[in-house]
């Protein structure tokens, strides 16, 4: 049961390290990625980014908890 926990705690891992890399910086991101540069691209990105946020939330808190299990267990 350790092992399985281990294993999704360090794919959660990645996947968090993936989402946050992926997120706008100064300028850039996933949506500038995907052409959000300018007119109907817009609200494309903000969907694109609001998503983005949604995933990274999630995936942080599947993270937190797989932690608070190792913690627990070990």
């Amino acid at each position: 049961m350790i092992t399985a926990i281990v294993v999704v705690h360090v794919l959660l891992s990645l996947a968090l390290i993936g989402f946050v890399l992926l997120h706008r910086g100064q300028g850039g991101g996933l949506s500038d990625m995907f052409g959000g540069g300018g007119g109907g691209g817009m609200q494309g990105s903000a969907v694109v980014e609001r998503n983005l946020d949604r995933f990274t939330v999630l995936t942080g808190i599947a993270w937190v908890v797989t932690n608070s299990a190792l913690v627990v267990l070990l």
